[in-house]
């Protein structure tokens, strides 16, 4: 009886849900006409109920309707409001529609599904039937005929199917080494590891005598005297599993880095150059001709970013290789690009103790310095091969497509294609790297104002790598020369403007991290309801950090268009002539630079150490110390208010780690191709500010501009975070921003 009941139960509701839907439907396509009856037409006996028309969609509606589908299955009200008044709709049936046109859709993906999972079903059962049907009638190995009853156990029988599934398995690990190699590598018995490495196809090298690859101590495949043996069942499992994810790793990468060296050779038709900026953008047609996906199709909702640049950079191939494929010296030479990265897994360390073959997979946190931006989160693979004497190349690849199969992971908010460097040795000691960056990412989460510079890849993209490349490395170069070039004021030693340097790096290190709110530090976002609305307010607890004052710290990051130039806007920011029109630290005064340390040719690379005057006798001088970037991808100018006796230490040479600071300071970039900014004229800088008209001839469109504090709001890191430390640092921020556009004359 109780399971008639329950059976009575599901059908009840089996039929009230398939009833609710079906009056979905029906007021889906019903028309707005009628508008129903009212409270006495209801009531009334005498009249019976009036009958709804139906209005079937015209095919006009259903194309706007399946098209918009296409692009965003989920639309906000907003969109169903705008969508309902264009197509002459309600707005409910707007929505009834797309929740039948979802329903339907899930329906058909779940009809797919079972129908692949019953012929999975009916292979199983079929393999199953032939390996009972075959552990029945067991054959001799030696003569091949029927074996005798009781000479081979069931467990016997077990273990001979699995050393053969291990064998194939064998054989195609093997057929991907001797790919990855370049030449093939015998699996029978007695067969020698040793082997040489002949061409390529990028030209003759000279053989080298080499073992297989490292590719971990769980590869699941055990070799004794030239066979396959089985391991334990548990170990078996467990090690299969981890050597069939390695194998497909190694042949994504194998596949990823072909097409990275045919992306950075090719030239047209799959490259061609705007005629807006001259950069090099991808034909997307071309390439779906060309390539085949090796990750698999884009996810709904991305959309795609390609971008390739070549460059010069002062350092040799091999130095630059073993940059890349150490995570910390991969972050410490992108500071401000790479939010944080770890190496997860060292799958092969490379061949004849050089990083030719090293394959790893790798986290990264990649950033643009706007809060309107989110941090992309990549797990990708990274590959490294030598390809000709003095040419190398390093290829990523996300491996979300993998991971996916397997349920462990799903699809982040970006995800690389092949991207990655070809480096090749110049005879002055420089390199000439090729950069190709292609990644697919969900757009809906980016700003609007910043969407045409992430969409033409100069957000992520190859510039920006190979600039920030180049700018690094030279200021490497100046760092290992004998000298620092400087120019002070006061008696600084050599030792003195070196841990300046560092100091200055700490802080702008800890300025991107604020910004973009890495897991650098543990942030916490604050909804206040007093703050602006692009205005994106977080806090952290400051605890037993020698680098920084102890307490509750208070970072506000926000980003504006404005009508200038970035170089102009550059060139004001960083003029301490010019700092009292912006900045309350300046007493109101101009400041007096104290000491100048070059970090590249250009001017605008140097740490500077900056002395704020006082107006009055109530005020005592204070010490800023400034560092500012430029490259072609954009600009940095961040500072930090500094305590006069511990800066006396590091100009000495001591110690800067025991300096507390808390970083602010302006990003700047091009606001992009396709901006609807206007065209203006680049004006220069005055002494005595911007001036208008007596700019150059060509025209420009402007700059976004990110203005950042981070503020020490309380000394105590219990204490708690009060409304008014809130108002007071969004204030400042807007002040801040007022302030530099009255300077430079837009505040409209």
């Amino acid at each position: 009886m109780e399971g008639q009941g329950e059976a009575t139960r599901i059908s009840e509701n089996y039929e009230g849900n398939v009833g609710r839907r079906s009056r979905e439907e029906h007021e889906s396509r019903s028309g707005s006409d009628d508008g129903g009856g009212s409270g006495d037409d209801q009531d009334g006996d005498d009249k019976p109920p009036r009958k709804k028309r139906y209005h079937r969609h015209t095919p006009q509606q259903i194309q706007e309707l399946e098209s918009l589908f296409k692009e965003c299955p989920h639309p906000d009200e907003k969109q169903r409001l705008e969508l309902s008044r264009r197509l002459c709709l309600e707005t409910r049936q707007v929505k009834f529609w797309f929740q039948n046109r979802r329903t339907q859709m899930k329906t058909q993906l779940e009809r797919h599904e079972n129908s692949i999972l019953r012929q999975e079903n009916d292979k199983l059962r079929a393999e199953n039937m032939s390996i009972r049907e075959a552990m029945r009638n067991p054959i001799c190995n030696n003569c091949g005929g029927p074996a005798i009853i009781g000479d081979i156990s069931l467990e016997e029988q077990q273990l001979r199917i699995e050393n053969a599934r291990l064998k194939d398995e064998l054989d195609r690990v093997c057929a991907l080494a001797g790919k990855f190699l370049g030449r093939p590598i015998p699996a029978m018995p007695n067969s020698s590891l040793e082997l040489g490495v002949g061409s390529n196809g990028f030209g003759s090298m000279n053989a080298v005598a080499t073992t297989l690859p490292n590719l971990g101590p769980d590869f699941g495949v055990g070799i004794s005297s030239g066979f396959p043996v089985v391991v334990a069942p548990s170990r078996a499992a467990t090690g299969m599993e981890r050597s069939l994810e390695r194998s497909m790793f190694l042949e994504l990468a194998l596949a990823a880095m072909e097409e990275l060296v045919k992306m950075a050779q090719t030239d047209e038709p799959l490259w061609f150059r705007s005629f807006e900026g001259g950069r090099e953008i991808l034909n997307h047609d071309e390439y779906l001709r060309t390539f085949t996906p090796c990750i698999g199709l884009k996810p709904n909702g991305f959309v795609t970013e390609a971008s390739r640049e070549t460059g010069m950079v002062i350092i040799n191939s091999l130095a630059l290789v073993e940059t890349l494929m150490d995570s910390n010296r991969w972050a410490e030479i992108f500071p401000c690009m790479i939010a944080r990265t770890t190496t997860t897994d060292e799958i092969s360390s490379g061949m004849g103790g050089t990083r030719n073959g090293a394959l790893q997979l790798m986290h990264a946190e990649l950033q643009v310095l706007s809060p309107l931006v989110p941090v992309r989160e990549v797990n990708f693979l990274r590959f490294c091969k030598q390809h000709a004497e003095g040419v190398w190349a390093v290829v990523d690849v996300s491996i979300d497509g993998i991971r996916e199969t397997s349920g462990a992971m799903t699809f982040l908010n970006c995800r690389r294609l092949p991207s990655g460097c070809v480096v090749q040795d110049m005879p002055n000691g420089y390199s000439k790297v090729t950069w190709v960056e292609h990644a697919e990412y969900d757009e809906s989460i980016v700003h609007q104002i910043y969407r045409p510079l992430i969409g033409a890849g100069m957000g992520f993209g190859a510039q920006r790598w190979v600039a920030t490349l180049q700018r690094q490395c030279e200021c490497l170069a100046i760092l290992m020369s004998s000298t620092v070039p400087s120019r002070d004021h006061t008696a600084i030693t050599a030792s003195g403007r070196r841990s300046m340097l560092k100091l200055a790096q700490r802080m702008t290190d800890n300025f991107c991290a604020g910004v973009c709110a890495s897991t650098v530090h543990k942030w916490n976002k604050l909804s206040a309801t007093n703050v602006d609305e692009d205005v994106r307010v977080m806090t952290r607890k400051s605890v037993d950090d020698p680098g920084e004052p102890p307490g509750i710290v208070l970072s506000a990051a926000t980003s504006v268009w404005l009508p200038v130039s970035p170089q102009r806007l550059f060139d004001f920011l960083r003029d301490e002539r010019l700092r009292s029109e912006w900045d309350i630290l300046s007493n109101g005064g101009p400041m007096q630079e104290m000491a100048h340390i070059a970090k590249g040719q250009d001017h605008g690379n140097c740490v500077s150490l900056l002395r704020a005057s006082a107006m009055n006798a109530n005020q005592s001088c204070m010490l800023i110390l400034q560092e500012t970037c430029i490259d072609a991808a954009g600009s940095l100018v961040v500072y930090a208010p500094v305590d006069i006796p511990a800066m006396h230490v590091v100009m000495n040479g001591g110690d800067s780690a025991y300096v507390a600071l808390l970083p602010s300071g302006f990003a700047i970039v091009p606001d992009g191709p396709g901006s609807r900014g206007p065209m203006i004229s680049n004006g220069p800088i005055q002494a005595n500010g911007p001036t208008r008209g007596g700019g150059p001839a060509h025209q420009v469109r402007g700059s976004l501009l990110t203005v950042a504090f981070q503020i020490l709001v309380n000394s105590l890191p219990t204490a708690k975070l009060t409304v008014e430390s809130v108002e007071t640092v969004n204030n400042l921020i807007s002040c801040t921003v007022q302030k530099i556009k009255a300077a430079l004359q837009c505040e409209n």
